[in-house]
């Protein structure tokens, strides 16, 4: 009988993650000069492209060759082509195009958080002099929702979907930390008898009123501006959205904003949670298991909540049952819970 040869140990995997920051780097750069949007128009040569983005001929010649190894681009002689993902994602006259989020994501202020990684190991949470991302008043929610926009479109459609906005019900709904608010706006659009209170800091809120204007459900957008934790709600809602915010506190905290949500709710009336959720063993899948070394390095005790540690807070904040519901292809999940 013969027997499996183990396989051979290799560093690159490894020697990958020693140098990520390139691929970030190099990605970055070609939504910053335009790269895949001047090839979508017609400039496929580097001579073409470094005509397009005022840039010298040899350097666009060795990003966009690294664009094709990366798997950005194609490559066919002298002549780049976008691949059905840049296409999609990078061209800026796509409906899909999401290059802008590199505003908040490659931000310098959310980068430092990771320079010194091991003192947040050591400590537990973030080594930022404040609260990190969480700060009030933080400038850096403002790039989140300018950059973000776009790619929370279509979680904010699946969203929509799933709690069946288009049935057309006279809701009354409040859109916690709303930032860009496309949950909400996106709600009004298939729901016109939809009305929407949106929660945030009063500057982040300005982008979620540009996006109800351009919608346009500004008609049915109305703003709360101040801390979730701070304001008064008002009551009988029919639907609560907290999107993409529990994942920022510990479960105590959110426990006592998800109380004060129950309160506001009317009888019957639901919480609708987006989320990072991983599976119970922490590790999968990939993408949710991976996000609580996000929040390790950018908040005091943020973390991603496994289905079960959801459950137990909602039970504590009085909700009766829930449903988990996953929204592919996105990495994201929806709890939905009913008073």
């Amino acid at each position: 009988m013969q027997t499996q040869k183990a396989a051979q140990p290799s560093p690159m995997r490894i020697f990958e993650a020693f140098t990520a920051y390139q691929k970030t780097a190099a990605l970055k750069a070609a939504i910053d000069l335009d790269i895949f949007t001047h090839i979508a128009k017609g400039a496929t040569t580097a001579k073409q492209l470094a005509t397009h983005a005022r840039a010298s001929e040899r350097g666009v010649r060795i990003l966009c060759d690294y664009m094709v190894v990366q798997g950005f681009l194609s490559k066919n002689g002298n002549s780049y082509g976008l691949t059905p993902d840049t296409e999609a994602f990078l061209n800026r006259q796509s409906p899909t195009y999401i290059g802008d989020a590199t505003q908040f994501l490659c931000s310098p202020d959310l980068r430092k958080h990771w320079d010194d990684l091991s003192a947040a190991v050591r400590k537990g949470g973030t080594t930022a002099e404040d609260d990190g991302t969480i700060e009030p008043e933080n400038p850096i929610w403002v790039d989140f929702a300018r950059g973000m926009t776009n790619l929370m479109t279509l979680p904010a459609e699946l969203l929509a979907r799933l709690i069946g906005a288009d049935r057309s019900e006279p809701w009354k709904v409040l859109d916690i930390a709303a930032g860009h608010g496309m949950f909400g706006v996106t709600i009004a659009k298939h729901n016109p008898k939809a009305k929407i209170v949106a929660v945030d800091w009063a500057s982040v809120l300005q982008v979620a009123t540009e996006n109800a204007k351009r919608v346009g459900v500004a008609d049915r957008h109305t703003l709360l501006p101040g801390s979730a934790f701070d304001v008064q709600f008002g009551n009988d809602y029919d639907l609560v959205l907290v999107t993409n915010f529990l994942h920022h506190f510990d479960l105590p905290t959110n426990e006592k904003l998800l109380k004060k949500v129950n309160a506001a709710l009317k009888p019957g009336g639901r919480v609708v949670i987006l989320e990072f959720v991983p599976n119970e063993d922490r590790v999968s899948p990939p993408e949710s298991a991976g996000f609580p070394l996000v929040m390790l390095a950018g908040t005091p005790a943020g973390d991603a909540y496994t289905y079960s540690e959801h459950q137990g807070i909602l039970r504590s904040a009085g909700f009766k049952r829930d449903e988990l519901h996953a929204l592919p292809p996105t990495p994201n999940q929806a709890i939905v819970a009913w008073k």
